[in-house]
């Protein structure tokens, strides 16, 4: 995990610290949007009720249509 530079008390960030951490951000804010989008099947968000075996089998199908929804699962025809 990585985290952002802070600044110090009475000091400011130099600007390879400041790009470093806009870096960092636009990483994690895809991140967090996938987050959601898998939230959206609500498989990742509520208890799951059915057998531990199927589970797997479930959130990959649900990974895979997030995948297709964003565009980066090409699928050969």
């Amino acid at each position: 995990m990585t985290t952002p530079h802070k600044r110090k008390p009475k000091r400011e960030l130099t600007q390879q610290q400041k790009d470093e951490n806009k870096a960092l951000s636009s990483n994690r804010i895809f991140i967090e949007h996938l987050i959601r989008l898998l939230k959206i099947f609500r498989i990742a968000s509520q208890r799951f009720r059915l057998k531990n075996d199927t589970y797997e089998q479930i959130i990959l199908t649900v990974c895979g249509l997030v995948r297709l929804r964003i565009g980066s699962l090409i699928l050969l025809t």
